[in-house]
């Protein structure tokens, strides 16, 4: 008994610390650790440590009295079997061959029986012997980790997410205030009721793009209803290593709120590596009430070509039925396209739908990029991250980016200028 409620503390302490507490390091979070959903600040580290080391303290001290007396009990249980090994050696020596003639067949039939089972004793006895070092070196281990933790929650506490102290109207407002540094920063359009976190790209020349969508690894879903297209999903971080829609009603507040026209450009890399992109000027996307509609003034330029102008499949008409500008958004639970289906709920996503696209940025991420029709589910049509003026539409980007910036910094850092189709992507910005 003293055996099983040993394995017992074993199996609970082991699975305690087979739970690495994480936010500091690059691991994703997962519920087995007690976090919940989201990975902790160091401060969530030390709390978590400090509740719950006085209990895992305990049951170390606990299983060293435990394995003490899985020790003890070894030692006895090999005396015992010293001792009866013996004692059926003497009988044999000492016994009368005359006296027991008509019981000898008996006795060696109980002195292979005893035999057997001192054999079976001694292989309990190795395997014992075999958990108990396992378990004092496992005991070590533990004690060194909560000795670690422990001088590690000693140290200050630190936020882990960094928000830049610069605020703005926009990402370029706050790099004209003296910001050099890209990150997280608050920002309140002149119309906004209050202020919102974005993430801004800035550069040594202060140009400042804001940046409204990312696509990098496929780990968001972005298959997302109306409300949850109008908020924004997915996850900022300082690093710029997340994915993310900014969400309608801020773009729509972003691109509205000056008197001089914004720039969107597309960023887009594909997956042999190679990057390109497309810019449109005097973007604007409306308000909700007119279905956050995407207009344009002209395409500003680009290598990866106009996909916005739409492409032409096979049917002349395809141009005109795949343009976007002028075209309000949709999504699976909110229709506005110009197909008697559903473009958004056929490809799975929320954007700017015609009858349906030629540039599609919200789409299903496919590894590798190469998908066919029968990957693309039950409806079949071409639901990918695709571009068709650079790749085919069956052909799904790897990294998306669209960010936006005032036209009249298009010059300062970005090395554009209106008219010449000269555009690096995403490592010239």
């Amino acid at each position: 008994m003293a055996f099983i409620h040993t394995a017992a503390c074993l199996l609970i302490l082991c699975s305690i610390s087979s739970a690495q507490f994480r936010g500091d390091s690059d691991g994703s979070c997962s519920p087995n650790d007690g976090f919940g959903k989201y990975c902790p600040t160091t401060c969530g580290v030390a709390d978590y440590l400090q509740k719950y080391k006085p209990s895992m303290d305990k049951e170390l001290d606990d299983m060293g009295y435990l394995l003490e007396e899985i020790a003890n009990l070894t030692k006895g249980a090999q005396d015992k079997v010293v001792y009866m090994r013996d004692s059926a050696n003497q009988a044999q020596k000492s016994t009368p061959p005359d006296y027991y003639i008509k019981r000898s067949s008996n006795m060696l039939d109980d002195i292979l029986r005893f035999e057997r089972s001192i054999v079976e004793q001694e292989a309990k006895i190795y395997e014992l012997e075999q958990m108990l070092g396992s378990n004092e070196k496992r005991m070590l281990q533990l004690k060194q980790l909560s000795l670690q933790l422990e001088q590690k929650c000693k140290q200050p506490c630190q936020d882990t997410v960094k928000i830049e102290p610069e605020t703005g109207k926009d990402c370029q407002d706050i790099a004209n205030k003296g910001a050099r540094t890209s990150g997280l920063y608050f920002v309140k359009p002149l119309k906004a009721t209050h202020q919102f976190l974005v993430y801004c790209e800035i550069n040594s020349a202060g140009s400042g793009w804001t940046v409204l969508q990312r696509r990098r690894d496929g780990s968001v879903d972005f298959s997302k209803n109306w409300i949850q297209y109008k908020e924004g999903f997915g996850y900022l971080s300082p690093n710029d290593k997340t994915e993310y829609w900014l969400g309608n009603e801020k773009i729509h507040l972003l691109s509205t709120q000056s008197s001089i026209p914004y720039v969107l450009r597309i960023e887009m890399i594909d997956w042999d590596g190679t990057k390109k992109n497309a810019d449109y000027a005097m973007f604007k996307v409306g308000p909700e009430a007119d279905m956050y509609r995407l207009t344009y003034a002209y395409y500003h330029g680009g290598d990866a070509g106009d996909a916005f102008d739409g492409f032409d499949f096979g049917d002349p008409s395809d141009k005109f039925y795949t343009s976007h500008n002028g075209m309000q958004f949709s999504t699976a639970d909110k229709d506005n396209d110009k197909y008697q289906g559903n473009c958004a709920k056929q490809d799975g996503s929320g954007w700017w739908m015609n009858r349906c696209h030629a540039g599609h940025l919200n789409g299903k991420y496919y590894q590798g990029g190469k998908y066919t029709e029968a990957e693309a589910g039950q409806y079949g049509y071409d639901n990918g991250i695709i571009w068709a003026t650079w790749h085919n539409r069956w052909y799904s980007m790897k990294e998306t980016t669209m960010k936006i910036i005032p036209i009249n910094h298009m010059v300062a850092g970005g090395g554009q200028q209106t008219g010449i189709k000269q555009f690096g992507g995403l490592g010239d910005i």
